[in-house]
């Protein structure tokens, strides 16, 4: 039996709608080679209080869980954006849910400004990590034990990922595919999304 994977990306109010978006679709198109129906990613939502969370630009989505009802996830992904660096940076309910989420995850990646949240929890500290490039200062100088890598689409620390700003993350997400799967189920999926993959970051 092919193997699945648990993915669940936490939104929040005034979230970045393609920081969630992106590896939402990688992830929930994605299909092993050998049985295209088959679905190796199950992609749920996770926020704070399960309650209808208000994206910038007007988008409204409604999240599957709570964190408290939240279920095992194998892959975690936290998304940034104004609300990240804004409010959810301060909201130590959901910072401590990070922290005792990196526990039993195999991967938890942040897209854009998620790093910071990262950070926060202490998920970054003394390791190699990238963000969106408006808080490359930010997060050097409130976190200093952060290893800041500029120009680059996402950083892989092994079981914590950080990517750039925004459209990084699909790029990221597409690694991670590559990582668990292969190079051509990446591509395949790439194909399948007409993504102008760069090849130089899965291979």
């Amino acid at each position: 039996m092919n193997q699945q994977w648990l993915v669940g990306i936490l939104l929040f109010d005034d979230i970045e709608v393609l920081d969630f978006a992106g590896p939402f679709e990688v992830f929930s198109v994605t299909a092993h080679l050998d049985d295209h129906s088959a679905r190796p990613f199950v992609v749920t939502t996770v926020s704070e209080t399960g309650k209808l969370v208000h994206a910038r630009n007007g988008l409204k989505v409604q999240p599957d869980y709570d964190i408290e009802t939240a279920p095992h996830f194998d892959i975690l992904i936290i998304p940034g954006g104004p609300g990240a660096r804004e409010r959810e940076l301060n909201n130590l309910r959901v910072i401590e849910w990070i922290v005792r989420r990196m526990e039993d995850v195999n991967i938890m990646a942040s897209v854009c400004t998620g790093a910071l949240l990262l950070a926060k929890a202490g998920l970054l500290d003394s390791k190699t990590a990238t963000t969106h490039w408006a808080s490359y200062d930010r997060l050097e100088t409130e976190f200093p034990r952060v290893q800041v890598q500029r120009g680059v689409k996402f950083v892989d620390q092994g079981n914590v990922l950080t990517s750039g700003g925004i459209s990084a993350g699909i790029d990221m997400s597409f690694h991670i595919v590559r990582r668990l799967l292969g190079v051509e189920a990446a591509q395949r999926t790439a194909r399948r999304m007409e993504y102008d993959i760069d090849l130089s970051c899965i291979d």
